[in-house]
């Protein structure tokens, strides 16, 4: 049967590498996002803002056409919007979900949503990161049960599910780490912004600072490289088994940033600090190397002199911040046959190569 996939937030990290997963598997692909990306060949770009629902709904009629029967069979929703509370995060999201999947209903050709969210399912929202109070046990898992904490993570499942239940699709929910992958102006870019900062210590002579915890530098922890995510999603839209169910998803390796950090700086060529009894934000470290960067790129002819289009450090100081160590149980998606595994050292490694290669960092 054939499959034609929406893939929103195709300009993200996760969203970018689902859309190129698919395509090269032969499924017709329509990529939603306010920029859809230029870079994938035989992506079908819908461009439109999920807040906007009337330009919304042309974007679709203009892709898919204006009656019903005709629309995408699958979707896959790999983007959110950063707001200044909680209680916005959960208004904005919940509201993008819902302006979605109402834009598709009377289409009634889906057969499938799947979301993609985070470990903060389990950790809380940004704002409770610190607190003891609403720590969980490790390894993550996916039968834990929901903090008693308001999370927009929340919000955007029970849109789907409420959707679900009316226009009778199935669905899964993908819960990676930290993603590592390449994309620009990203809000979560843990890959690209220690790529960014290598590079500035190794032009500057500052040492390759360790940002974070004690807890996260000694403890064990995981990410999730984009492509990794990219498949778990194909996977689970081609397998029954995989219906209705939450599945976390990483690389399938442990290490410790005591171990990885000093990798991470030969590769750049860069003297490595670790972690010396205290955190050291990295959002304070970066934050007058704007005029740095823009001269870094200047002499080296980068594509990108704005540092803000590059680096999120206040989400890498939230990640590398944390109070324990925090890894993922893959249980749920192992016993159910999805076998991938990728070695976090060349998720970074491939990371920063590809950055190089398109002139992003010298």
């Amino acid at each position: 049967m054939q499959r034609s996939a929406l893939v929103v937030g195709a300009s993200g990290i996760g969203g970018h590498a689902t859309a190129r997963e698919l395509l090269a598997h032969g499924w017709t692909v329509y990529g939603l996002a306010r920029r859809p990306p230029a870079d994938l060949p035989g992506l079908i770009p819908v461009p439109a803002d999920l807040m906007d629902t009337e330009r919304l709904g042309e974007a679709l009629a203009t892709a898919f056409g204006g009656g019903d029967n005709s629309g995408p069979t699958h979707v896959f929703i790999t983007t959110w919007m950063r707001q200044d509370s909680e209680a916005e995060n959960i208004r904005v999201n919940a509201v993008l979900v819902r302006n979605l999947l109402d834009a598709l209903s009377s289409r009634k050709t889906l057969r499938h949503v799947a979301l993609v969210t985070g470990l903060k399912h389990y950790l809380g929202p940004f704002e409770a990161y610190a607190s003891s109070r609403t720590l969980p046990d490790t390894p993550l898992r996916e039968s834990q049960p929901r903090l008693p904490l308001d999370n927009f993570y929340y919000a955007q499942e029970d849109e789907v599910y409420a959707a679900a239940a009316r226009d009778r699709f199935t669905w899964t929910v993908h819960r990676p780490h930290t993603v590592i992958g390449m994309a620009v102006g990203n809000a979560m870019n843990l890959g690209t912004t220690l790529a960014v900062y290598a590079s500035i210590c190794k032009e500057t002579g500052r040492p390759f600072r360790f940002p974070g915890s004690r807890a996260q530098w000694e403890g064990l922890s995981d990410v999730t490289d984009a492509r990794m995510l990219a498949q778990q999603l194909r996977w689970a839209a081609d397998h029954d088994a995989a219906r209705n169910e939450a599945f976390n998803i990483t690389n399938g390796d442990y290490f410790r940033w005591s171990w990885l950090w000093r990798r991470l700086a030969a590769w750049f060529g860069v003297q490595a600090a670790g972690f010396e009894g205290e955190t050291r934000p990295l959002e304070a470290e970066m934050a007058n190397d704007h005029a740095v960067w823009r001269e870094i790129a200047t002499r080296h002819k980068l594509v990108e002199a704005d540092l803000n289009r590059l680096v999120s450090p206040w989400h890498t100081d939230l990640d590398l911040g944390r109070p324990i160590e925090v890894m993922t149980d893959m249980a749920n998606s192992r016993r159910l046959g999805f076998a991938a595994w990728q070695s976090t050292e060349d998720s970074f490694y491939d990371l920063f190569a590809e950055l190089r290669a398109r002139m992003l960092i010298p």
